[in-house]
């Protein structure tokens, strides 16, 4: 599984994904830094510079991941699009798997900082 989200600036990116890996949520996250996201919020065309993060995953993992996510993204009201893959190797499957298998084990005290009111931070 694929999921998206995007975050204000590389550091955040950064501290996001190692709290998601260290919790074994996501085996490998890439971050796309310099992405333009143009979006309405409370009636008004937003335009922001942002990170887009790519969170690789299992379904199995994808409830947990949701939930942390959400406690520890810097948004108010994070980006989370999950993408089902139409085929995905049966060995990068199976890392995937091994890698999340444990989900969970170590909550990541991090402090996400303050909040936006919007969907960016």
């Amino acid at each position: 599984m694929l999921a998206l989200t995007t975050v204000g600036n590389v550091r955040a990116g950064k501290v996001l994904a190692r709290a998601l890996l260290a919790e074994r949520l996501c085996a490998c996250v890439s971050i796309v830094p310099s992405v333009r996201s143009l979006y309405r919020w409370k009636g008004r065309i937003e335009d922001a510079a942002e990170v887009l993060l790519l969170l690789k995953t299992t379904e199995g993992c994808l409830p947990a991941l949701s939930r942390r996510l959400a406690q520890l993204h810097p948004y108010t009201l994070p980006e989370f699009v999950v993408l089902e893959p139409s085929r995905v190797s049966k060995s990068y499957a199976r890392w995937l798997s091994a890698e999340t298998a444990q989900q969970g084990v170590k909550k990541t005290p991090i402090t996400p900082g303050s909040r936006s009111n919007g969907p960016r931070g």
